[in-house]
Protein backbone atom coordinates (compact mmCIF):
# COMPACT_ATOMS: atom_id res chain seq x y z
CA UNK A 1 0.00 0.00 0.00
CA UNK A 2 1.34 3.41 -0.85
CA UNK A 3 0.33 6.39 0.32
CA UNK A 4 1.88 9.99 -1.35
CA UNK A 5 0.80 13.34 0.67
CA UNK A 6 1.51 16.06 -1.56
CA UNK A 7 2.32 19.57 -1.11
CA UNK A 8 2.64 19.46 2.49
CA UNK A 9 4.24 21.97 5.14
CA UNK A 10 6.13 19.88 7.26
CA UNK A 11 7.24 20.41 10.73
CA UNK A 12 10.24 18.51 11.82
CA UNK A 13 13.09 18.31 14.23
CA UNK A 14 13.10 22.81 14.36
CA UNK A 15 12.53 23.29 10.61
CA UNK A 16 9.46 24.31 8.24
CA UNK A 17 9.40 23.42 4.65
CA UNK A 18 7.28 22.49 1.76
CA UNK A 19 7.81 19.15 0.86
CA UNK A 20 6.04 15.40 -0.56
CA UNK A 21 5.86 12.26 1.70
CA UNK A 22 5.58 8.40 0.38
CA UNK A 23 4.29 6.31 3.04
CA UNK A 24 4.65 2.09 2.30
CA UNK A 25 2.25 0.41 4.43
CA UNK A 26 2.88 1.82 8.03
CA UNK A 27 6.69 3.23 7.36
CA UNK A 28 7.97 6.84 6.04
CA UNK A 29 9.35 5.40 3.03
CA UNK A 30 10.36 9.09 1.18
CA UNK A 31 10.56 12.28 2.04
CA UNK A 32 11.37 14.78 -1.36
CA UNK A 33 10.83 17.74 -2.91
CA UNK A 34 8.83 16.20 -5.47
CA UNK A 35 7.50 12.70 -5.41
CA UNK A 36 6.45 10.81 -8.33
CA UNK A 37 4.58 7.78 -7.92
CA UNK A 38 1.48 5.87 -8.73
CA UNK A 39 0.32 5.88 -5.23
CA UNK A 40 -2.65 3.88 -4.23
CA UNK A 41 -3.83 7.07 -2.61
CA UNK A 42 -2.73 10.62 -2.50
CA UNK A 43 -3.69 13.51 -0.63
CA UNK A 44 -2.89 16.87 -1.58
CA UNK A 45 -1.98 18.69 1.75
CA UNK A 46 -1.30 22.24 -0.31
CA UNK A 47 -2.26 24.70 2.30
CA UNK A 48 -1.82 22.62 5.55
CA UNK A 49 1.07 21.64 7.96
CA UNK A 50 2.23 18.18 8.24
CA UNK A 51 3.25 17.20 12.08
CA UNK A 52 4.54 14.19 13.72
CA UNK A 53 1.57 12.32 15.39
CA UNK A 54 1.64 13.89 19.27
CA UNK A 55 2.52 11.11 21.90
CA UNK A 56 0.68 11.88 25.21
CA UNK A 57 2.50 10.38 28.21
CA UNK A 58 -0.23 10.63 30.24
CA UNK A 59 -3.60 9.82 29.78
CA UNK A 60 -6.82 7.90 32.12
CA UNK A 61 -8.98 5.82 29.96
CA UNK A 62 -10.69 4.34 32.38
CA UNK A 63 -11.09 0.69 31.52
CA UNK A 64 -10.83 -1.55 33.04
CA UNK A 65 -13.75 -0.50 35.83
CA UNK A 66 -14.76 2.82 35.01
CA UNK A 67 -16.52 2.54 31.59
CA UNK A 68 -19.07 4.51 32.25
CA UNK A 69 -16.89 7.61 32.13
CA UNK A 70 -14.78 6.14 29.48
CA UNK A 71 -13.07 3.20 27.81
CA UNK A 72 -10.23 2.86 25.48
CA UNK A 73 -12.05 2.52 22.13
CA UNK A 74 -13.74 5.92 22.69
CA UNK A 75 -11.10 8.18 24.05
CA UNK A 76 -8.43 6.96 21.64
CA UNK A 77 -10.65 7.68 18.84
CA UNK A 78 -11.24 11.12 20.42
CA UNK A 79 -7.55 11.08 20.95
CA UNK A 80 -6.72 10.71 17.16
CA UNK A 81 -9.38 13.09 15.81
CA UNK A 82 -7.12 15.72 18.09
CA UNK A 83 -3.90 14.66 16.08
CA UNK A 84 -2.65 12.14 19.27
CA UNK A 85 -1.44 9.01 17.37
CA UNK A 86 0.33 7.46 20.70
CA UNK A 87 -0.76 6.98 24.40
CA UNK A 88 0.22 5.89 28.01
CA UNK A 89 -2.36 5.27 29.99
CA UNK A 90 -1.93 5.50 33.84
CA UNK A 91 -2.67 2.35 36.16
CA UNK A 92 -5.10 3.77 38.75
CA UNK A 93 -7.99 1.80 36.95
CA UNK A 94 -10.02 -0.97 38.95
CA UNK A 95 -8.45 -3.53 39.22
CA UNK A 96 -5.45 -1.72 39.52
CA UNK A 97 -2.24 -2.33 37.42
CA UNK A 98 -0.27 -3.33 39.99
CA UNK A 99 0.56 -7.47 38.71
CA UNK A 100 1.97 -8.31 35.61
CA UNK A 101 -1.43 -9.93 34.85
CA UNK A 102 -3.41 -7.44 35.76
CA UNK A 103 -1.24 -5.08 33.15
CA UNK A 104 -1.11 -7.09 30.76
CA UNK A 105 -4.99 -7.69 30.63
CA UNK A 106 -4.74 -3.70 29.46
CA UNK A 107 -2.87 -4.63 26.69
CA UNK A 108 -5.10 -7.28 25.32
CA UNK A 109 -8.28 -5.17 25.80
CA UNK A 110 -6.53 -1.89 23.82
CA UNK A 111 -5.25 -4.54 20.69
CA UNK A 112 -8.84 -5.58 20.08
CA UNK A 113 -10.21 -1.96 20.36
CA UNK A 114 -7.61 1.31 20.36
CA UNK A 115 -7.62 3.45 17.23
CA UNK A 116 -3.99 4.96 18.34
CA UNK A 117 -1.26 3.41 19.40
CA UNK A 118 -0.37 2.51 22.95
CA UNK A 119 0.96 2.14 26.44
CA UNK A 120 0.70 1.53 30.10
CA UNK A 121 2.51 1.99 33.04
CA UNK A 122 2.80 -0.37 35.75
CA UNK A 123 1.80 0.65 39.24
CA UNK A 124 3.29 0.80 42.17
CA UNK A 125 1.50 0.37 45.82
CA UNK A 126 3.43 -0.40 49.16
CA UNK A 127 3.49 -4.15 48.75
CA UNK A 128 4.23 -4.87 45.57
CA UNK A 129 7.96 -4.54 44.51
CA UNK A 130 8.41 -7.96 43.61
CA UNK A 131 6.00 -6.99 40.49
CA UNK A 132 6.87 -3.80 40.17
CA UNK A 133 10.80 -5.01 39.24
CA UNK A 134 9.40 -8.06 36.73
CA UNK A 135 8.29 -4.96 34.40
CA UNK A 136 9.67 -5.72 30.97
CA UNK A 137 11.39 -1.84 29.82
CA UNK A 138 11.04 -2.68 26.28
CA UNK A 139 7.52 -2.84 26.13
CA UNK A 140 6.26 -1.00 29.28
CA UNK A 141 6.55 2.48 29.25
CA UNK A 142 7.24 3.13 32.78
CA UNK A 143 6.69 2.59 36.33
CA UNK A 144 4.06 5.02 37.61
CA UNK A 145 4.21 6.02 41.28
CA UNK A 146 1.37 8.15 43.07
CA UNK A 147 3.98 10.58 45.72
CA UNK A 148 0.29 12.11 46.48
CA UNK A 149 -3.64 11.29 46.72
CA UNK A 150 -5.00 8.29 45.06
CA UNK A 151 -7.29 6.04 44.46
CA UNK A 152 -7.97 2.37 46.18
CA UNK A 153 -4.14 1.22 47.68
CA UNK A 154 -1.89 3.42 44.74
CA UNK A 155 -0.78 6.17 47.17
CA UNK A 156 3.23 5.16 47.78
CA UNK A 157 3.87 6.57 51.38
CA UNK A 158 6.55 4.66 52.79
CA UNK A 159 9.78 6.00 52.57
CA UNK A 160 11.63 2.50 52.54
CA UNK A 161 9.61 1.21 49.78
CA UNK A 162 10.16 4.46 47.91
CA UNK A 163 14.14 4.06 48.61
CA UNK A 164 13.75 0.31 46.97
CA UNK A 165 11.92 1.36 44.15
CA UNK A 166 13.97 4.38 42.88
CA UNK A 167 17.09 2.43 43.68
CA UNK A 168 16.20 -1.47 42.29
CA UNK A 169 14.41 -0.51 39.29
CA UNK A 170 16.05 0.06 36.09
CA UNK A 171 13.00 1.77 34.32
CA UNK A 172 11.83 5.29 33.92
CA UNK A 173 9.70 5.85 36.89
CA UNK A 174 6.92 8.25 36.20
CA UNK A 175 5.07 10.77 39.82
CA UNK A 176 2.62 12.42 40.46
CA UNK A 177 4.10 14.79 43.31
CA UNK A 178 1.35 15.98 46.32
CA UNK A 179 1.98 15.53 49.78
CA UNK A 180 -0.59 13.94 51.14
CA UNK A 181 -0.14 15.19 55.12
CA UNK A 182 0.07 18.65 54.10
CA UNK A 183 -3.19 18.12 51.56
CA UNK A 184 -5.12 16.75 54.95
CA UNK A 185 -3.96 20.10 56.94
CA UNK A 186 -5.32 22.08 54.41
CA UNK A 187 -8.90 20.53 54.30
CA UNK A 188 -9.14 20.45 58.00
CA UNK A 189 -8.68 24.43 57.90
CA UNK A 190 -10.37 24.94 54.97
CA UNK A 191 -13.55 23.31 56.73
CA UNK A 192 -12.65 25.20 60.06
CA UNK A 193 -13.00 28.30 58.01
CA UNK A 194 -15.77 27.42 55.34
CA UNK A 195 -17.70 24.22 57.19
CA UNK A 196 -18.57 21.51 55.20
CA UNK A 197 -19.31 23.68 51.88
CA UNK A 198 -15.83 24.60 51.03
CA UNK A 199 -15.61 26.67 47.43
CA UNK A 200 -13.92 25.13 44.54
CA UNK A 201 -11.77 28.56 44.88
CA UNK A 202 -10.40 26.97 47.86
CA UNK A 203 -8.93 24.02 45.63
CA UNK A 204 -5.17 25.36 44.96
CA UNK A 205 -4.92 26.69 48.37
CA UNK A 206 -6.18 22.94 49.96
CA UNK A 207 -3.65 21.49 47.51
CA UNK A 208 -1.14 23.93 47.28
CA UNK A 209 2.72 25.01 46.06
CA UNK A 210 4.11 23.56 49.10
CA UNK A 211 2.20 20.33 49.21
CA UNK A 212 3.15 19.61 45.76
CA UNK A 213 6.78 21.12 46.73
CA UNK A 214 7.49 19.24 49.00
CA UNK A 215 6.57 16.14 47.39
CA UNK A 216 8.16 16.72 43.64
CA UNK A 217 11.56 18.12 45.74
CA UNK A 218 11.49 14.17 47.77
CA UNK A 219 11.35 12.47 44.25
CA UNK A 220 14.21 14.75 42.74
CA UNK A 221 15.90 14.07 45.42
CA UNK A 222 15.82 10.21 45.55
CA UNK A 223 16.37 10.21 41.76
CA UNK A 224 19.56 12.18 42.92
CA UNK A 225 20.26 9.91 45.52
CA UNK A 226 20.45 6.22 43.60
CA UNK A 227 20.59 8.05 39.74
CA UNK A 228 17.54 6.99 38.54
CA UNK A 229 15.06 7.99 35.54
CA UNK A 230 12.80 10.04 36.74
CA UNK A 231 10.21 12.09 35.16
CA UNK A 232 7.60 14.30 36.80
CA UNK A 233 4.40 14.53 35.72
CA UNK A 234 2.22 18.14 35.74
CA UNK A 235 3.98 20.43 37.39
CA UNK A 236 1.71 23.40 38.34
CA UNK A 237 3.85 25.52 40.57
CA UNK A 238 6.63 28.24 39.87
CA UNK A 239 8.13 27.28 43.10
CA UNK A 240 8.57 23.70 41.53
CA UNK A 241 10.53 24.88 38.36
CA UNK A 242 13.64 25.37 40.15
CA UNK A 243 14.29 21.70 41.25
CA UNK A 244 14.90 21.13 37.27
CA UNK A 245 17.75 22.80 34.57
CA UNK A 246 17.84 23.20 31.33
CA UNK A 247 21.28 23.01 31.28
CA UNK A 248 21.51 19.27 29.46
CA UNK A 249 20.63 17.92 26.00
CA UNK A 250 17.20 15.91 27.16
CA UNK A 251 18.86 12.44 25.88
CA UNK A 252 21.12 13.26 28.64
CA UNK A 253 18.70 14.53 31.16
CA UNK A 254 18.26 11.97 34.01
CA UNK A 255 15.37 14.09 35.81
CA UNK A 256 12.84 15.42 32.95
CA UNK A 257 9.47 16.89 34.05
CA UNK A 258 6.53 18.15 32.08
CA UNK A 259 3.43 20.63 32.20
CA UNK A 260 -0.29 19.62 31.09
CA UNK A 261 -2.60 21.75 29.09
CA UNK A 262 -5.40 22.87 31.93
CA UNK A 263 -2.04 24.29 33.69
CA UNK A 264 -1.13 26.68 30.25
CA UNK A 265 -4.24 27.26 30.02
CA UNK A 266 -6.69 28.25 32.96
CA UNK A 267 -5.52 29.55 35.88
CA UNK A 268 -7.49 30.47 39.52
CA UNK A 269 -9.46 33.22 37.96
CA UNK A 270 -11.16 30.48 35.71
CA UNK A 271 -12.53 28.90 38.80
CA UNK A 272 -15.88 31.42 38.92
CA UNK A 273 -16.68 30.98 35.70
CA UNK A 274 -15.64 27.02 34.91
CA UNK A 275 -16.54 25.99 38.82
CA UNK A 276 -15.72 22.30 39.74
CA UNK A 277 -15.20 21.24 35.81
CA UNK A 278 -11.55 22.81 36.49
CA UNK A 279 -10.82 20.53 39.39
CA UNK A 280 -7.98 19.05 38.82
CA UNK A 281 -4.82 17.45 40.69
CA UNK A 282 -2.48 19.03 41.35
CA UNK A 283 -4.92 21.84 41.02
CA UNK A 284 -4.42 24.71 38.61
CA UNK A 285 -3.56 27.26 40.52
CA UNK A 286 -2.37 31.56 40.32
CA UNK A 287 -2.02 33.25 36.83
CA UNK A 288 1.86 34.02 38.09
CA UNK A 289 2.32 30.27 38.38
CA UNK A 290 1.13 29.53 34.98
CA UNK A 291 2.78 32.56 32.92
CA UNK A 292 6.35 30.61 35.08
CA UNK A 293 5.11 27.17 33.54
CA UNK A 294 4.72 28.48 30.25
CA UNK A 295 8.23 30.45 30.32
CA UNK A 296 10.45 27.45 32.09
CA UNK A 297 8.44 25.15 28.99
CA UNK A 298 10.13 27.63 26.23
CA UNK A 299 12.96 28.13 28.65
CA UNK A 300 13.34 24.07 28.22
CA UNK A 301 13.58 23.63 31.91
CA UNK A 302 10.31 21.55 31.50
CA UNK A 303 10.32 19.11 28.84
CA UNK A 304 7.24 17.74 27.75
CA UNK A 305 3.14 18.71 27.20
CA UNK A 306 1.17 16.42 28.14
CA UNK A 307 -2.61 15.94 29.10
CA UNK A 308 -3.38 14.11 32.01
CA UNK A 309 -6.98 13.13 30.01
CA UNK A 310 -9.01 12.01 33.03
CA UNK A 311 -12.77 12.09 32.24
CA UNK A 312 -15.63 12.27 34.80
CA UNK A 313 -19.59 12.28 33.70
CA UNK A 314 -20.87 15.55 33.60
CA UNK A 315 -23.37 14.35 36.58
CA UNK A 316 -20.16 13.36 38.88
CA UNK A 317 -18.25 16.77 38.03
CA UNK A 318 -21.91 18.95 38.81
CA UNK A 319 -21.48 17.69 42.61
CA UNK A 320 -20.16 20.02 45.93
CA UNK A 321 -16.04 20.45 45.87
CA UNK A 322 -15.09 16.98 48.57
CA UNK A 323 -17.72 15.59 46.45
CA UNK A 324 -16.57 16.40 42.79
CA UNK A 325 -13.61 14.09 41.31
CA UNK A 326 -10.93 15.59 39.82
CA UNK A 327 -9.74 15.48 36.38
CA UNK A 328 -11.03 16.29 32.84
CA UNK A 329 -11.05 15.49 29.09
CA UNK A 330 -8.78 17.19 26.73
CA UNK A 331 -6.90 14.80 24.22
CA UNK A 332 -9.26 15.72 21.49
CA UNK A 333 -8.59 19.24 22.25
CA UNK A 334 -5.15 19.43 23.53
CA UNK A 335 -3.15 20.21 19.95
CA UNK A 336 -5.79 23.05 18.90
CA UNK A 337 -5.51 24.53 22.40
CA UNK A 338 -1.32 24.85 22.14
CA UNK A 339 -2.06 25.89 18.33
CA UNK A 340 -4.04 28.83 19.53
CA UNK A 341 -1.53 29.34 22.00
CA UNK A 342 1.10 29.17 18.50
CA UNK A 343 -1.32 31.45 16.46
CA UNK A 344 -1.19 34.25 19.18
CA UNK A 345 2.77 34.14 19.19
CA UNK A 346 3.20 32.36 22.84
CA UNK A 347 4.98 29.75 21.35
CA UNK A 348 6.48 28.54 17.67
CA UNK A 349 4.84 25.64 16.02
CA UNK A 350 8.22 24.00 15.91
CA UNK A 351 8.80 24.37 19.53
CA UNK A 352 5.14 23.21 19.93
CA UNK A 353 6.39 20.23 18.27
CA UNK A 354 9.23 19.89 19.80
CA UNK A 355 7.34 19.23 23.05
CA UNK A 356 4.64 17.08 21.88
CA UNK A 357 6.43 14.74 19.68
CA UNK A 358 9.68 14.76 19.81
CA UNK A 359 10.38 15.28 23.67
CA UNK A 360 7.89 12.31 24.39
CA UNK A 361 9.72 9.93 21.99
CA UNK A 362 13.08 10.73 23.52
CA UNK A 363 12.38 11.20 27.36
CA UNK A 364 10.44 7.59 26.89
CA UNK A 365 12.91 6.14 24.12
CA UNK A 366 9.84 5.45 22.12
CA UNK A 367 10.96 3.34 19.30
CA UNK A 368 10.72 4.64 15.67
CA UNK A 369 7.88 7.38 16.31
CA UNK A 370 7.60 11.32 17.00
CA UNK A 371 9.58 12.39 14.42
CA UNK A 372 9.33 12.91 9.95
CA UNK A 373 11.97 10.12 9.29
CA UNK A 374 12.46 7.81 6.89
CA UNK A 375 12.18 4.33 8.05
CA UNK A 376 10.02 5.64 11.04
CA UNK A 377 6.45 4.63 11.44
CA UNK A 378 4.07 7.19 9.71
CA UNK A 379 1.87 8.78 12.74
CA UNK A 380 1.23 12.26 10.98
CA UNK A 381 -0.75 15.03 11.36
CA UNK A 382 -2.28 17.05 8.85
CA UNK A 383 -3.78 20.37 10.08
CA UNK A 384 -5.01 23.65 8.71
CA UNK A 385 -3.96 26.78 10.89
CA UNK A 386 -7.05 28.82 9.44
CA UNK A 387 -10.24 27.07 9.69
CA UNK A 388 -12.24 28.25 12.68
CA UNK A 389 -14.47 25.92 14.74
CA UNK A 390 -16.38 26.19 17.91
CA UNK A 391 -16.06 23.50 20.57
CA UNK A 392 -20.15 22.18 21.07
CA UNK A 393 -21.86 19.27 22.42
CA UNK A 394 -22.16 17.79 18.88
CA UNK A 395 -18.51 18.01 18.28
CA UNK A 396 -17.43 16.27 21.57
CA UNK A 397 -16.28 12.76 20.91
CA UNK A 398 -15.19 11.97 24.98
CA UNK A 399 -17.77 9.25 26.26
CA UNK A 400 -18.09 12.13 29.03
CA UNK A 401 -19.81 14.10 26.48
CA UNK A 402 -18.23 17.32 27.78
CA UNK A 403 -15.21 19.69 27.51
CA UNK A 404 -13.72 21.99 29.64
CA UNK A 405 -13.23 24.03 26.69
CA UNK A 406 -17.02 24.05 25.22
CA UNK A 407 -18.02 27.38 23.87
CA UNK A 408 -14.10 27.92 23.01
CA UNK A 409 -13.12 28.91 18.97
CA UNK A 410 -9.80 26.89 17.59
CA UNK A 411 -8.65 28.60 14.65
CA UNK A 412 -7.08 24.76 13.62
CA UNK A 413 -8.07 22.20 12.98
CA UNK A 414 -6.85 18.73 12.33
CA UNK A 415 -7.81 17.62 8.70
CA UNK A 416 -6.19 14.31 8.71
CA UNK A 417 -4.54 11.43 11.24
CA UNK A 418 -2.40 8.90 10.26
CA UNK A 419 -1.67 5.74 12.81
CA UNK A 420 0.87 3.87 11.30
CA UNK A 421 0.11 4.67 7.75
CA UNK A 422 -3.67 4.45 7.97
CA UNK A 423 -5.78 7.56 7.25
CA UNK A 424 -8.22 6.38 10.78
CA UNK A 425 -9.29 10.29 10.70
CA UNK A 426 -10.15 12.25 7.76
CA UNK A 427 -12.54 15.31 7.48
CA UNK A 428 -14.74 13.98 10.81
CA UNK A 429 -14.82 10.87 9.31
CA UNK A 430 -12.88 7.86 10.80
CA UNK A 431 -11.77 4.68 8.93
CA UNK A 432 -11.74 2.16 11.96
CA UNK A 433 -10.55 -1.19 9.49
CA UNK A 434 -7.12 -1.56 11.34
CA UNK A 435 -5.79 -0.89 15.24
CA UNK A 436 -3.06 0.78 16.92
CA UNK A 437 -0.15 -0.78 17.86
CA UNK A 438 1.69 -1.34 21.40
CA UNK A 439 4.74 0.92 21.30
CA UNK A 440 7.80 -0.25 21.97
CA UNK A 441 10.97 1.49 23.66
CA UNK A 442 14.67 1.40 22.84
CA UNK A 443 15.95 0.27 25.95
Amino acid sequence: MLTLIKNAQIVNEGKVYKSDLLIENQIIKEIANNININADQIVDAEGLHLLPGIIDDQVHFREPGFTHKANIYTESKAAVAGGITSFMEMPNTNPQALTQKLLENKYQIASKTSIANYSFFMGASNNNLKEVLKTNPKNVGAIKIFMGSSTGNMLVDNKTVLEEIFSKSPMLIAVHCEDEVTIQENIKKAKQKYGKEVPISEHPNIRSAEACYKSSSMAVELAKKHNTRLHVFHLSTEKEIALFDNKLPLKEKRITAEVCIHHLWFDASDYAKKGTLIKWNPAVKKQSDKESLFQALLDDKLDVIATDHAPHTLEEKSNSYFNTPSGGPLVQHALPAMLEFSKNGKISIEKLVEKMCHNPAICFKVENRGFIREAYFADLVLIDLNSPWEVNKKNILYKCGWSPFEGETFNAQITHTFVNGHIAYEYGWFDETKRGMRLSFDR
